[in-house]
């Protein structure tokens, strides 16, 4: 019986030895490294701190290179939508002048500092609404009562999105924001009779009495941050005294200033639009301005 018979833990035993010798056999160690092995999606990879401080100093400099450009490129997509704000505007005086046979006067009933109010004061930008697809808005405006007039409220708040610069920021404050005004005159060269421009108070101006020229004569402009910077309000006409954004011009006074980094935007009377640098000559922008002095300038 005994040597018939192998105890049951024996057995086990033998068994699993037997297994394990079968398996080292048929297995190489390789595979089985490879079968215990971590997937290598599975691995963690760490950054050193100087590692991590150079790619922080590599995306800060790429930054620093990219910012400037991508601020230039939208100063000139602004520039653009500026331009063709002062080209809907020309339109609508164009469209003016074929209705009536003269441009708008640059104010109607002209009320001076302290003046009498029952003076209407209204603007030339008020005038060239229905010329502009802002018939609504024109019939919104009470002419009988001057633009300040409270029956005249609703409407001088109302903001008009071709009157407005995109690069001068929002104001909440500010009602019937306009960002661009008409050239009553220059006192550049001349120092009496100012009223040398196209749109001057109480009188509306012909194209025949251009004799500059139309091409060659400028009759609106941008003229951000004046103190009377409302569309309906008849003083954003003024009469230029200095430079392109001058710095010495007195910020209350109304003059061809604007938000772009070196220069403004201007039109003439013919309907197209020019961009004046800031180191435009003053004499040049002086003759740019009148409208029948016989003055000249150099188109470049």
């Amino acid at each position: 019986m005994s040597s018939r018979f192998v105890s049951k833990p024996r057995a086990n035993a033998l068994a699993m030895s037997s297994a394990t010798s079968i398996f080292e056999l048929r297995v190489p160690p390789s595979s089985i490294n490879a079968i215990f092995k971590k997937p290598s999606s599975q691995r963690r990879f760490a950054m050193s701190l100087v590692e991590l401080l150079v790619a922080i100093g590599i995306i800060g400099v790429l930054v620093s290179l990219l910012l400037p450009a991508v601020q230039a490129a939208r100063e000139a997509t602004r520039r653009i939508q500026c331009q063709n704000n002062l080209k809907q505007i020309g339109l609508a005086i164009q469209n003016y002048e074929s209705a009536y046979r003269t441009m708008p006067p640059g104010c109607l009933q002209w009320r001076p500092f302290r003046g009498d109010p029952k003076l209407k004061n209204f603007a030339w930008s008020a005038l060239i609404l229905p010329n502009m697809e802002e018939t609504n808005l024109h019939r919104l405006i009470d002419f009988n009562y001057a633009f300040d007039h409270p029956a005249n409220q609703n409407a001088g708040r109302t903001s008009i999105p071709t009157y407005q610069c995109p690069s001068v920021p929002f104001r909440i404050t500010q009602r019937g924001r306009t960002d661009y005004g008409g050239l009553y005159g220059q006192r550049i060269t001349v120092q009496s009779e100012t009223d040398n421009g196209v749109l001057i108070y109480n009188r509306p101006i012909r194209y025949r009495e251009v004799r500059d020229g139309l091409t060659n004569t400028m009759i609106v402009s941008e003229d951000t941050g004046g103190s009377d910077g409302e569309w309906i309000n008849g003083n954003n006409v003024f009469e230029q005294s200095g430079g392109i954004n001058d710095p010495n011009a007195w910020i209350g006074d109304n003059e061809i200033r604007s938000k772009h980094p070196s220069g403004a935007m201007a039109l003439f009377c013919c309907g197209r639009t020019q961009f004046l640098s800031n180191s435009t000559d003053r004499n040049a922008l002086a003759a740019m301005i009148t409208r029948d002095l016989g003055d000249t300038f150099d188109s470049e």
